[in-house]
């Protein structure tokens, strides 16, 4: 049988994603492989030509960053426990693109992620 050297997980943050990433865990642990895990902010819609109340657009693209930042830690600490072989990133992007991307600068072998979500 092939063995996964790395496995990269996309995620949402959805419940669809939290269900894939305990197949893409149980298989790291399996194959003693590194699992790279994965969100992309999909990148938002230009708003400098139309007016945003109390905000400009950079603001808002770095308040979206952290908040997405933030929930990878937290998904971190709930989902990984004591596995240690992995990778995190947060990059900003239109997600098929940018998880294809990852994949072939992480060599990846597989890439698992949840269906139905966001």
């Amino acid at each position: 049988m092939k063995k996964f050297e790395t496995i990269l997980f996309a995620t949402d943050f959805s419940e669809s994603s939290d269900h894939a990433f305990q197949y893409a865990l149980s298989l790291a642990e399996c194959f003693d492989s590194k699992l790279v895990i994965v969100h992309i902010i999909n990148e938002p819609v230009d708003l400098r030509g139309f007016y945003v109340p109390h905000i400009s657009f950079d603001k808002l693209e770095e308040e979206i960053e952290q908040g997405a930042q933030k929930l990878m830690e937290q998904f971190e600490r709930k989902f990984l426990g004591e596995f240690r072989n992995f990778t995190s990133a947060v990059v900003p992007g239109i997600p098929y693109d940018e998880i294809i991307k990852k994949a072939v600068a992480e060599n990846a072998d597989l890439i698992v992620m949840g269906t139905h979500g966001r």
